[in-house]
């Protein structure tokens, strides 16, 4: 289990109790970040912590043997020959110590570039894999969306960061113990005041973390709107409005201000860091020197010798150095957990898709087809008071062909998403075969729709995996692609590219080929009709962007192949929707009139009247 999250709107004065409370929750985040962390690389885990513990214990060797170097040319000036010959010994002993710790510091930064990279990477992976678990309904969610955007921002950072923090505190830790050994030999009294010189930065440290991962968490939302401002100038697809408009203005000094508003509060954040900083650091250097003239002043009156005072100092300064050390890199990791927070926060967001509430006795058998049946289904949208969809009741068999009509809004993209399990009814039910969708596999039941969407994708990959990609494992399957683009009716748009099937699309890659909205549609469909096993097909706004003879051809394609099984469309062109052997008319989310088209003009309902709208404007 990933360790709980954190919730990043604690308000910004709190007790030191409460500040207690949240630091070792935040500091729950340590086992599952180290988890991740083992197994990214075991053997650069091992690597790291065996080179961390010899680079602790190298400073105090080598501490030890300057003053031993001292002393000893002490006593050889002062004549003594076998001092002279001790002198080139230790002075051997501390370049080979020194040659030690670069190598193992070398060590350490190659093997932090290579977990950075590896960590890295298995994150990300972890983030798009969740991304594919998660639901449509968590796409059009903005807060969602924000978590999303927190664990990415920082996820090729944060985690090594976090694991390489403790092991500096490790480091520093053994290293420390060492030098307090040798400065209580010398001035026991020493410690604490290393100790106590410290302990200021430590606090400053963390409310500064705490400030910094408040200030990029809250903006979240107006980062995804300073992305949005630059997507829209410079991106193909707006910039044609951009420039008839005149919007470049409007949108880049809106960006401008978002901008401005960001660095002023990056700039209170450095100021502050600084002065605290130097402040800080004032006090510590203060206290350095005031034992420097302590043990200077000792030396001096022949206390101790001069190694030792070299010794003492040396310690005294790099066990400053150590303490500190150990207080930042837990103030560090005190702002590196919490921004874990957000990477096991958006990594532990519910799918609902893990576990079936019940398991259905029997799935619907591949290989025949089943009715699908709605009863009483109706849809709130998250967050909204209005119906989307009010008590919707119908029944699909196979071979019926059922058009939806209505205004916009009028619920019919919502009732196709509810029959994908994009969405789950808020009320009633949606039977395939029998058995709740709710209580199918939700890979099983999508597999089993054909369809094409009035907003479709337009890949930048080339002409066949435009295709194929409606069924991934026939991606390879150049017949049978070829066949879906001769059903969709993209044969003639393909014969007249350059490369053909192996043509790049798009504008975005190096020779990519960009086609007209029609030419992409018919793409679309054709990428629709790879699933030449599937039980349902569902053509949203299908001919929204080709002319009226490409859209009479794709139809008698199109009752053809749907002729055993369920077809739905959604279109404004009631030339098309005619052809259907039902029509359902939804208003306000219900449905207002269901029969053919024949029946429903008899009626003289609201689809007479919209039928004879329509036909008076081509008159016209």
């Amino acid at each position: 289990m990933s360790p709980p999250p954190i919730d990043s709107t604690t308000p910004a004065k709190s007790s030191l109790k409460d500040r207690l409370k949240s630091a070792g929750s935040l500091f729950r985040q340590l086992p599952g970040t180290f988890r991740i962390f083992w197994q990214a690389s075991p053997r650069g885990a091992v690597v790291l912590g065996a080179l961390t513990l010899v680079a602790a214990l190298l400073p105090a060797a080598i501490a030890w043997v300057g003053k031993l170097i001292v002393d000893a040319v002490v006593a050889a000036a002062q004549g003594s020959e076998e001092a002279r010959s001790r002198v080139f010994g230790w002075v051997g002993l501390e370049f080979a110590l020194m040659l030690g710790s670069a190598v193992v510091e070398r060590g350490l930064m190659l093997t932090r570039e290579l977990l950075r990279a590896n960590l890295g990477n298995v994150l990300n992976e972890r983030i798009l894999q969740k991304a594919l678990d998660l639901e449509l309904q968590h796409f059009e969610d903005s807060n969602t969306y924000d978590k999303m955007q927190n664990a990415r921002r920082e996820a090729s950072s944060r985690p090594l960061s976090l694991v390489m923090q403790a092991f500096s505190i490790v480091r520093n830790g053994i290293t420390l113990s060492t030098f307090a050994a040798l400065l209580v030999a010398l001035s026991p009294w020493s410690v604490v005041v290393l100790v106590a010189a410290s302990i200021p930065a430590f606090i400053a440290e963390a409310r500064l973390a705490m400030a910094g991962f408040r200030l990029y968490s809250w903006r979240a939302p107006e980062g995804r709107k300073l992305n949005y401002l630059e997507w829209i100038l410079t991106r193909d697809s707006h910039v044609k409005e951009v420039k008839l408009f005149g919007l470049g203005d409007l949108v880049l000094g809106r960006y401008r201000e978002l901008f401005k508003k960001f660095f002023a509060e990056d700039r209170a954040l450095a100021f502050k860091r600084m002065g605290w900083g130097l402040g800080l650091g004032v006090l510590s250097l203060g206290a350095f020197y005031g034992c420097y003239v302590f043990v200077a002043g000792r030396a001096a009156s022949g206390a101790i010798t001069v190694g030792d005072m070299v010794l003492y100092l040396a310690v005294f300064r790099q066990g400053q150095s150590a303490f500190q050390g150990i207080l930042t890199s837990v103030g560090s990791m005190y702002e590196d957990a919490l921004f874990m927070s957000n990477l096991f926060t958006y990594l532990e967001i519910p799918t609902g898709n893990e576990v079936p509430r019940v398991l259905p006795a029997k799935s619907p058998a591949r290989g025949r087809m089943n009715d699908i049946e709605l009863r009483g289904v109706s849809f709130r949208y998250p967050g909204k008071e209005a119906w989307a969809l009010r008590n919707v009741s119908l029944t699909l068999r196979p071979g019926q062909k059922l058009a939806l009509v209505g205004e916009n809004g009028a619920g019919k993209s919502t009732l196709v998403k509810l029959l994908l399990r994009l969405y789950e009814p808020t009320e009633g039910t949606i039977l395939y075969g029998g058995v709740d969708i709710r209580d199918m596999d939700v890979g099983d039941l999508r597999g089993r729709f054909g369809a094409v969407f009035q907003d479709f994708v337009r890949y930048q990959f080339n002409v066949a995996e435009n295709i194929g990609l409606g069924h991934v494992p026939a991606l390879e399957d150049r017949p049978r692609i070829e066949k879906a683009a001769e059903q969709g009716g993209a044969s003639g748009v393909i014969a007249a590219l350059p490369g053909q099937y192996d043509t790049m699309l798009g504008g975005w890659f190096e020779k990519g080929q960009e086609l007209s909205s029609g030419q992409w549609q018919k793409l679309a469909v054709a990428r629709a009709f790879m699933r030449d096993d599937a039980e349902v097909l569902i053509l949203d706004e299908p001919t929204a962007s080709i002319d009226a003879e490409a859209e009479h051809a794709l139809f008698e394609r199109f009752q053809a192949l749907a002729a055993d099984r369920i077809a739905i469309v959604i279109s404004h062109r009631f030339s098309t929707v005619r052809m259907a052997d039902q029509i359902a008319v939804l208003h306000n989310g219900g449905v207002d009139e269901l029969g053919s088209h024949d029946a429903l003009m008899a009626k003289d309902g609201r689809y007479a009247h919209l039928f004879r709208l329509q036909a008076r404007g081509y008159r016209d």
